[in-house]
């Protein structure tokens, strides 16, 4: 592959980072809205939380549609549009004063746009990088788990003088305008400027695999039920991370010169976020499952050790960001994986499919811990669930998905090498 082609390859990889971080702040900045939306509406503070679960639901659960309209449809133009879909949706939000203008306007076109832009980008960007999947993918995933990091402080600092209407019209008009500039420059790659995978590195599809034929391979369900174990069991700890902190006494308590619980959840969105290429690039090296392994066993090993020293907030604060990073990383391996096993041309819409398991671990993960809390008491059990998921999925990954791959993939011996084909020689399925 030649200099120029390397370097667009790479560009595209940036814009797609740009697209990602202009659609992270509508789910990680929505807590700064709740209580302005529940005096506006009137509304309790669950009525007003649908509207994130609305968020959620629609841009996972929607999400293998919006991957066929992105493969049916041109790419950079369903990207562009989901940009605009998720910025519109904070400007819209600005304008209602009802609940189910919140419910159509936050919850329905955030949801919407953010799906379209995120399974379109992971899709994209895993078709130009097919001997660094798991990095590029990690890269992008990044950008989402850590846009949101420069709009935190500004948008709270633009509430708090100019009202959160005049925030959501302002910034949503900003992310809308930044996310379709980028995503026109967005385009699928052509024969000629994807590189062929050396035979060194993980084992990959030598065919491209339909979605309709990928859902009938057990397979792929493995797969599934390996994100959603993982989705549950982190966002288990991650939807109830308040809560916890002040049940065990540190959310207040000072470390570094800051309280302990918004030090740590700033330390562990940059750690949910650097996990994602960090391991997806290992992944590239030493295999997907075997990065797995030790990834998922080293969630397990972190919420064990947050929960011994639960009492101690330093432990707390630098603890929780091992955990996050040990978990985010779910969001580069699972895509690499899944577009390894099953090839590149129906990538988009099959990673649709897998990324459901996300909506599955956020209507399982938040709701379960909770009711298991209020039955028993305490937040131990639910550490000790998510602690046992960690290390089922981590052997599973080792003993049951590294071997079924090998079996797929007509791959044999101890080495995992790649099938080299380039992209045009592979038939279709």
């Amino acid at each position: 592959m030649d200099t120029i082609s390397n370097r667009t390859r790479w560009i595209q990889l940036a814009l797609g980072l740009i697209v990602m971080m202009t659609i992270s702040s509508p789910q990680y900045v929505w807590t700064l809205f709740v209580k302005p939306f529940q005096a506006t509406t009137g509304a309790s503070l669950p009525a007003v939380q649908v509207a994130f679960t609305m968020l959620i639901v629609l841009q996972t659960f929607f999400s293998p549609v919006q991957g066929w309209l992105i493969e049916r449809f041109s790419a950079k133009v369903m990207i562009a549009l989901g940009a605009a879909l998720s910025g519109l949706g904070w400007v819209a939000a600005s304008k209602v004063d009802s609940l189910w203008g919140l419910y159509a306007t936050y919850g329905l076109l955030c949801g919407l746009g953010t799906g379209i832009v995120y399974v379109g980008v992971v899709g994209l960007v895993v078709r130009w990088f097919p001997e660094r999947r798991g990095f590029a993918a990690g890269i992008v995933a990044a950008g989402y788990g850590m846009g949101a990091i420069a709009t935190t402080f500004p948008i709270t600092d633009m509430i708090a003088a100019s009202g959160y209407r005049h925030t959501l019209l302002v910034f949503g008009a900003i992310m809308a305008v930044i996310g379709v500039v980028a995503a026109l420059g967005l385009r699928n790659p052509k024969p000629s400027e994807i590189p062929a995978i050396p035979a060194d590195k993980v084992a990959s599809a030598a065919r491209d695999v339909a979605p309709s034929v990928m859902l009938k391979t057990p397979l792929f369900w493995l797969m599934f039920a390996m994100m959603a174990m993982m989705s549950t069991g982190g966002l288990m700890v991650v939807a109830n991370f308040a809560s916890f902190a002040k049940e065990f006494g540190v959310a207040d308590a000072i470390v570094f010169g800051f309280a302990a619980l918004p030090f740590a959840l700033t330390f562990d969105r940059i750690t949910n976020g650097l996990t994602r290429p960090f391991f997806g690039w290992v992944s590239d090296h030493v295999g997907r499952e075997n990065t797995m392994a030790v990834a998922f066993a080293l969630e397990a090993v972190a919420i064990c050790m947050l929960l011994m020293f639960r009492e101690n907030a330093y432990a707390f604060a630098l603890l929780s960001g091992l955990v996050f990073f040990a978990w985010g990383e779910i969001f580069s391996l699972f895509p690499s994986t899944l577009t390894d096993t099953f090839g590149t041309k129906h990538a988009t819409t099959n990673y649709g499919f897998l990324y459901m398991a996300q909506g599955v671990g956020s209507l399982l993960g938040g709701p379960v811990a909770a009711l298991i809390h209020d039955s028993v008491g305490s937040w131990v059990p639910v550490f000790g669930i998510a602690i046992g998921l960690d290390l089922v999925v981590a052997a599973l990954a080792w003993f049951v998905l590294k071997p079924a791959r090998r079996a797929y993939l007509g791959v044999e011996g101890p080495a995992v090498p790649a099938v080299a084909a380039p992209l045009a020689a592979r038939p279709a399925v």
